[in-house]
């Protein structure tokens, strides 16, 4: 019996999506990659994977380049702000995100995705 798919939100050079693509590959599991650059997470979908993966404070890539190239360093957005700049700036999430159904991760984690099948 399939289960819900497994949607992986991500960018094609980032290792850490791949890895997580060929974890569930290697395990035949069905998976929907999403490519940020071209398309991001809904407001609806945002606010799901924020209240399965600690808020969307955790969402925000800090440490990446384009964080740091468009002045956020020192601006330091919180809460409803990150939202915003997570919608219309999808590239400034951390990757891979990965969604089952109502379940979400943020990072590579197969110990939890082992409890998906």
């Amino acid at each position: 019996m399939a289960g819900p798919i497994i949607q992986i939100f991500g960018k094609k050079k980032d290792s850490e999506t791949r890895k997580a693509e060929r974890w569930f590959k290697e395990r035949g599991l069905k998976v929907q990659s999403v490519e940020l650059s071209e398309k991001g997470l809904s407001p609806g979908e945002l606010k799901s994977v924020a209240a399965r993966v600690g808020g969307v404070e955790a969402l925000i890539d800090r440490d990446s380049k384009r964080y740091v190239d468009k002045g956020l360093k020192y601006s330091a957005p919180t809460g409803p702000r990150i939202e915003a700049l997570l919608i219309e700036d999808p590239l400034l999430l951390k990757t891979p995100i990965v969604r089952r159904g109502a379940d979400a991760t943020l990072g590579f984690a197969p110990d939890i995705w082992e409890t998906w099948k």
